[in-house]
């Protein structure tokens, strides 16, 4: 006994184990610090998704479950339990009772997903109830305030549990949220404490605190006034006609800036709903023939390599190519007309002519030049980066209108920066710069790239002068995207629909239609491009004035934020969230600025623009408070003014026409509640 005390005494080891690391660990506490995951913004400093916690409530039915005093911790009175769930939660009294009763005699009860990412406000509300045995778990999670809102880019992030140290953490899954992962985690920290014999911790030298390094924040160039009226528009347009899927991007010309880039379907990135529908990011992920929008670059590559003649006439309506007919959409045609008409009726006979004119060899390189089959270079995993059929005099004259190439959207953003940009062509771009999120340092900027120069600034200036034509011209097929007060160049396009094998889709709804707009046509600011595959049409509107519903008033935003943005923005918005209804307005009115509100409470739970920014005069405030919410007089309101309101309303709104509301199906001073629907029109 002695020896092998001693031998213990001095090795300190027993069957392997270290008694001293044992004693140690048995009076060391270790905790981990969880970092923060960085947050994602949009151009102008407006979260776009950032931590915050979610709770997931669970009730104990257990009668043996007491604490202290005999206190009981398990439900008492079920029928107010169910009453104060249900006054919360999306779950009926009847269904949270029955949920409260289980026919089996259980411990506890969940409440489906009506009882899952509870948010603290929902908690608080519920802990006000003071119910004995309603508990809550809480884990992180990942907010998107905005809900659907460019969510395919944003993407989005889910809670991933740590094997070594069994803490949650998020993960991003798509988007920003996956490319950007590792800066936007961070790193987690730690600290280890000692104990004495009573729990209590001692300071004896030993101790370790390691802080967290919290995640980078990620600015977009995305812009949040743009993004949710496009996202409105988009929406309506899709619950018309439901296409297949539908794409729409808006680009600053002169940097590569996405300023608005939205699918169809898409999903609502906090609650996931519809995230089963389409996973992939079709603006990237999907190639597609562009049909007639094609034209815009077989017009700048003729004229680039010195063969168009815009004045000379060719015999429209079909055209014999290596024995092979290629049609217009008018077989009958319009007799003999110059390739400058060709181009505003959107003659594929025309553009056949062209190619045949410049060669294949020509022609093929300025594909090249316009980068058709190469990536963007976004980030974004699994682009398609498109393809050709050129072996065969038909095939070649078939790609000058649109058919036979394969592209994708964003591919057709990089071609349109160098007829709206000069001839310079430009990288699109998505992100600006990481910033860490304590020194609020840049880490890492992404300024504007050159990628090209496929043409002349001459050419693109003639090219630009077609696209006027198609818009203003008489016998122009796209006047449906005049925007009164602004000179718009644009190029429409229908495409058929390839049935996977060697040919096409038939019927009236297998076409994708196009359009793609610059503005102004003078003085480029702006890039707009839509793309609608297979809607239903259903006879009382045109692909063009469908796709008209969101050029128009997206466009126009564009182009009047960029007038505001040139004359002076004087007026700063105060930061009026949580104050007094009657004070808010004293601040706005003060800060002369106009305002609407939204709800008779007298406390404002949100205000439309952010404490701060300056904003012009013509600039609207729509403040939301609490209480019951009668209809405004939207008379005179832009579609996004109207926009945000029925959205901070709580209301399904169905805007139609372009410019002010001048009608609207609720009156003013009509009570609101979630189920009411307001028509209103525009002009």
């Amino acid at each position: 006994m002695v020896l092998r005390f001693t031998y213990v005494s001095v090795f300190k080891n027993v069957g392997g184990y270290n008694l001293s690391e044992m004693a140690k660990s048995l009076y060391t506490q270790s905790n981990v610090i969880s970092a923060k995951r960085g947050t994602i913004y949009d151009a102008n400093g407006q979260p776009l998704a950032e931590d915050t916690n979610v709770y997931t409530m669970f009730a104990i039915l257990n009668k043996k479950q007491v604490g202290l005093d005999n206190k009981p911790m398990y439900i008492t009175d079920k029928e107010k339990a169910a009453k104060a769930i249900s006054s919360v939660l999306p779950i009926s009294y009847k269904q949270a009772l029955k949920d409260l009763n289980p026919s089996t005699n259980a411990f506890q009860v969940e409440f489906g997903s009506a009882g899952t990412n509870i948010s603290l406000t929902q908690k608080q509300k519920l802990d006000s109830y003071h119910i004995s045995g309603l508990n809550f778990l809480q884990q992180p999670s990942r907010l998107y305030p905005n809900g659907v809102f460019a969510s395919h880019i944003i993407g989005y992030a889910s809670p991933n549990s740590n094997s070594s140290d069994s803490k949650v953490s998020l993960t991003g899954q798509m988007g920003i949220e996956k490319v950007y992962n590792e800066l936007l985690t961070g790193k987690n920290g730690y600290k280890t404490t000692q104990l004495n014999n009573a729990g209590v911790e001692v300071d004896n030298g030993e101790s370790v605190n390691k802080p967290a390094k919290n995640g980078d924040d990620v600015y977009t160039t995305l812009d949040y006034r743009l993004q949710s009226l496009l996202e409105t528009e988009m929406t309506s347009v899709y619950n018309q006609v439901h296409p297949k899927t539908m794409n729409a991007v808006l680009m600053n010309a002169k940097t590569g800036d996405i300023l608005a880039a939205t699918q169809r379907p898409t999903f609502n990135a906090t609650t996931k709903q519809g995230l089963s529908s389409i996973w992939r990011n079709t603006l990237i992920q999907d190639s597609y023939e562009p049909g007639s929008t094609m034209k815009i670059f077989t017009v700048a590559s003729s004229i680039n390599s010195g063969h168009y003649n815009g004045n000379a006439t060719y015999h429209s309506g079909k055209y014999l190519v290596d024995g092979k007919v290629v049609p217009d959409w008018n077989t009958n045609g319009w007799g003999n007309i110059t390739y400058n008409k060709g181009f505003a009726l959107s003659s594929n006979v025309a553009m056949a002519h062209l190619e045949q004119q410049m060669g294949p060899k020509t022609w093929r390189n300025y594909m090249n030049r316009f980068q058709f089959f190469t990536s963007t270079n976004l980030g974004f995993p699994g682009e398609e980066t498109g393809s050709v059929q050129f072996n065969y005099p038909i095939e070649q004259a078939n790609t000058a209108f649109g058919q036979g190439i394969q592209v994708n959207a964003m591919q057709m953003m990089r071609a349109l920066t160098s007829i709206a940009n000069g001839g310079t062509m430009l990288q699109p771009r998505l992100v600006t710069k990481i910033v860490d999120s304590k020194t609020k340092k840049i880490i890492k900027s992404y300024p504007k790239k050159v990628v090209g120069h496929p043409i002349t600034a001459s050419t693109a200036k003639q090219v630009i002068q077609h696209m006027e034509d198609v818009v203003y011209k008489s016998y122009g097929i796209g006047g449906a995207y005049k925007i009164p007060g602004y000179k718009i160049a644009a190029k429409t396009g229908t495409a058929q629909v390839s049935d996977g094998k060697s040919g096409y889709e038939s019927g009236d709804d297998s076409y994708l239609y196009s359009v793609a707009g610059i503005a102004p046509a003078n003085n480029p600011k702006y890039i707009l491009y839509i793309t609608m595959k297979q809607p239903h049409l259903t006879g009382t509107k045109t692909a063009s004035q469908l796709m008209a519903e969101i050029f128009n008033p997206v466009m126009r935003l564009a182009l009047d934020e960029n007038v505001n943005a040139e004359s002076q923005n004087s007026l700063k918005v105060p930061s009026i969230t949580g104050k007094s209804t009657s004070e808010a307005k004293e601040e706005l009115k003060a800060a002369g600025l106009k305002y609407a509100i939204v709800g008779d409470g007298d406390k404002v739970l949100d205000q439309s623009i952010d404490a701060n920014e300056k904003v012009s005069k013509n600039r609207m405030v729509i403040v939301q408070t609490n209480g019951s919410k009668t209809m405004a007089n939207l008379k005179g309101w832009s579609r996004y003014d109207v926009a945000t309101y029925c959205r901070m309303a709580g209301i399904g709104a169905e805007l139609d026409g372009d410019g002010y509301a001048y009608k609207q199906s609720v009156k003013p001073g009509v009570s609101l509640d979630g189920g009411t629907k307001v028509t209103i029109k525009f002009k």
